[in-house]
């Protein structure tokens, strides 16, 4: 569903991807972990069109995508969950969520059903203002905002950032279902361990080259991943 080839992004004379490969199919979970820094937050805004490319090639179902704005590729199916949320925090839940159909106002009802499904929270919440909510409903919002608009594939930045532990877990059943469902995700996550478990493959980023890549039990069980990034 998905093809980076050789992409190379630079801010200012500072390159931060060097010539990243990367794919993913559908109906598959793929997560990108790495240090802060390493180029994963770089890679989702260059899929999403945030930022375009200096070299190389963005593929969706086979279509070369470098040249279409973001609201473009939303309308071609991929839909990006932000790190740190990015909600509109004066309107209210329900307002927020409409915010994410706004290239897709013909499913709104149905899609509304479906994230109230999802996140009955949220239908408790749908006349609070997106501000008031607590640090997990308003990532439930994010991610309900996303789906808003049917896509094919989620790009989901840190999703459990900045959140308690018993709140992440609670985010990444969420998560699981919705790919249970079918939905292709690609993933950057900093919980490493959480990521390769839920993912069907993997990819290691560092300074801004993928270096270690496969699925994600061969990665759970690699040394330097293990070492690096596991804690361990």
């Amino acid at each position: 569903m998905l093809r980076l080839e050789d992409i190379h992004v630079s801010y200012g004379h500072a390159e931060a991807l060097r010539g990243i490969h990367l794919e993913v199919q559908k109906g598959e979970v793929v997560c990108l972990i790495g240090n802060n820094g390493a180029g994963k937050s770089t890679t989702l805004m260059t899929i999403s069109g945030i930022l375009k490319p200096g070299e190389g090639r963005v593929l969706f179902e086979d279509r070369v995508i470098n040249d279409l704005r973001p609201d473009e590729r939303v309308k071609l199916g991929i839909s990006q969950v932000p790190e740190g949320r990015r909600i509109f925090p004066r309107l209210t839940v329900r307002e927020n969520l409409e915010m994410g159909a706004f290239l897709n106002t013909g499913r709104l009802r149905d899609n509304l059903a479906r994230v109230f499904t999802i996140f009955p929270v949220l239908r408790e919440r749908e006349k609070q203002a997106g501000g008031t909510l607590s640090g997990g409903e308003q990532q439930m919002l994010a991610i309900g905002r996303a789906l808003m608009s049917d896509p094919k594939m989620l790009l989901l930045d840190e999703p459990s950032l900045g959140l308690a532990p018993i709140i992440v877990s609670k985010i990444f059943k969420i998560i699981r279902e919705i790919c249970n469902e079918g939905m292709t995700v690609l993933l950057v996550e900093q919980n490493a361990h959480t990521a390769l478990d839920l993912s069907k493959r993997g990819y290691v980023i560092e300074n801004g080259r993928i270096s270690v890549s496969g699925t994600g039990e061969e990665l759970l069980r690699n040394d330097l991943v293990r070492k690096a990034y596991l804690g361990e």
